[in-house]
Parts: C-alpha cells; sequence; structure tokens
C-alpha cells in the first residue's frame, strides 16, 4: 500500500500539477496585492467625496454591512482576468509545449467524431467502420461518391 502510494506521487503528472499548483497560488497573492493596493484604491476614487467605495448604501449612511460594493465585485472581476491570463501564459503553455516536445496533447481540441444512425451514439472515431455499441456498419466518412 505504501509503494502504490509513493508511485502515485513521484508520477510526473503529479508533480507537475503540484507546482502548477505553487506557482498559481504565488501569483494569485502577487495579483490579490495589486488589485488591493492599486486598482481599488482607482475604483473607490472613480465614486468621489468621502465615499466608502463605488457602490450604493441600501441601509443607514455609514453602514458598512449594508454598502453594496460594485468596486471590490469589479475589482474582482479584473483579479480574476488577470490572474487567468497569467496562470495561462506561465503555465499552461509552457505546459503544452513539453507535452508536445513529448509526444502528448493536452488542452487541444477534441479528436472528431460522428453519430451511429442506429443507435445515435455519438461518440465514434471518424474512421470506425462499426459501430462499438450497437455493431451496426458504419458509413465510410467523407463518402467516395457512389451512387447508382
Amino acid at each position: 500500500m505504501i509503494k502504490g502510494f509513493k508511485n502515485f506521487l513521484l508520477r510526473g503528472d503529479v508533480i507537475v500539477i503540484a507546482i502548477g499548483l505553487i506557482v498559481a497560488l504565488a501569483f494569485s497573492t502577487l495579483i490579490k496585492a495589486f488589485t488591493d493596493s492599486v486598482i481599488n484604491p482607482l475604483i473607490a476614487r472613480a465614486q468621489g467625496g468621502h465615499s466608502v467605495g463605488l457602490g450604493v448604501q441600501l441601509g443607514q449612511t455609514g453602514n458598512n454591512a449594508t454598502f453594496l460594493n460594485l468596486g471590490s465585485f469589479i475589482s474582482a472581476i479584473i483579479y480574476f482576468i488577470i490572474f487567468m491570463g497569467v496562470l495561462y501564459f506561465a503555465v499552461v503553455i509552457p505546459y503544452k509545449h513539453i507535452s508536445a516536445r513529448r509526444g502528448q496533447i493536452v488542452f487541444g481540441d477534441p479528436p472528431p467524431t460522428k453519430t451511429c444512425p442506429a443507435c445515435l451514439s455519438n461518440d465514434l472515431p471518424v474512421g470506425a467502420t462499426k459501430c462499438k455499441y450497437c455493431g451496426s456498419e458504419q458509413p465510410v466518412a467523407g463518402g467516395d461518391g457512389t451512387a447508382g
């Protein structure tokens, strides 16, 4: 049992995912600091005056519990977009490149499929000549133009 767990942990995919997660968490902290220190003050300034932030007070003036803070929501959207961009360009693209060198396709388009006219299963490979579910003969992909 311990040997199986050790083999699982030492698989290349687990290590790559763990490193990717650590890098993502580090970028998350950096981007969170950027949005809190730079984006939030800019959004709050857009409201003007001495307001708590960009938003609407729903209850008693000065009560933060009833303040609908649209600025924080906008900041969270900006944070998410920046974070996903950094994650894509810093983790996904290099991982795709390394996997392509190893002959593996990751994060790619799924292979094309066709639908069986008999049982309507829709995950048959394009080159299949028989349905893997019902065994019916499949038309040739692309057709050969044979008409009587």
